[in-house]
């Protein structure tokens, strides 16, 4: 069987290059792929809820009363809320299509290209060090149970891992906490203390998350908050001096 119009022109190592790159661009989302989607859905809702409060309250404080600009605040939260929990859905949807539009064409390619499929197996084996009769007999036993198969080109070929798709309304859950936590904890700081208390608890909260889903990928918390502590800061000031430069 002709295997040009399967590989279009490239070699078995340059296609499976390819189909990986197309993986990593299927699973590629706001929330990342190295922790489950709630906790990151939930962790990145937080930190944007936060800073989007400080810098609506740094623009608030300039021109509105102390109520007044409680009010506001919110009023804008309600809308957040609604915002950061459907978008969250929507996001896991988008992902969950992509999915299940990669597992179609695979299945067909395995229906309707088997001799190549097993040459990219072999290829693949070969990479992971089995050799004469091993690789054969391995080959053998994936290409004798499509379901196997399937599964096997998923994940060996395009890198996808279906454990860590979760349902979007799971993730949704997790922005709607998220969001939640974070406005009530912004809005209790400006409540109990009008004139400091939103940044404060704005910084609160985005070091926080920023500790959380530091320490559940494994990475380095302390330089997580700083930079996000510096980021949200940086933000925040450059609106404030934006403001003072208004006639």
């Amino acid at each position: 069987m002709d295997t040009s119009e399967h590989f279009r022109g490239k070699s078995v190592v340059e296609h499976l290059k390819e189909a990986r790159t197309k993986g990593a661009m299927a699973s590629a989302e706001i929330h990342g792929t190295e922790m489950p989607g709630s906790f990151a859905s939930a962790g990145d809702a937080s930190k944007e809820t936060a800073l989007a409060l400080l810098i609506l309250w740094v623009c608030l404080s300039h021109f509105l009363s102390l109520s007044t600009t409680f009010s506001v605040l919110v009023l804008f939260s309600a809308g957040w809320l609604l915002w950061k929990t459907a978008r969250s859905a929507l996001l896991g949807w988008s992902r969950i299509e992509r999915l299940h539009r990669l597992i179609e064409e695979e299945r067909w390619e395995i229906e309707h290209h088997r001799a190549q499929e097993k040459l990219e197996l072999t290829e693949m084996y070969f990479a992971k060090g089995l050799r004469g009769k091993l690789l054969e007999e391995v080959i053998d036993v994936l290409m004798a149970d499509d379901n196997r198969l399937l599964r096997v080109m998923l994940e060996e070929e395009l890198g996808l891992s279906l454990e860590v798709y979760e349902h979007p309304l799971k993730q949704a859950a997790g922005a709607l906490c998220g969001t939640l936590v974070a406005a009530a904890v912004c809005l209790f700081g400006q409540w109990g203390f009008a004139s400091f208390g939103l940044p404060l608890a704005a910084a609160l909260v985005i070091a926080a998350s920023s500790v959380l889903t530091s320490r559940r990928e494994g990475n380095s918390w302390l330089s997580s908050v700083v930079w996000n502590l510096a980021i949200a800061g940086t933000v925040a000031g450059s609106i404030y001096f934006l403001i003072r430069l208004l006639p």
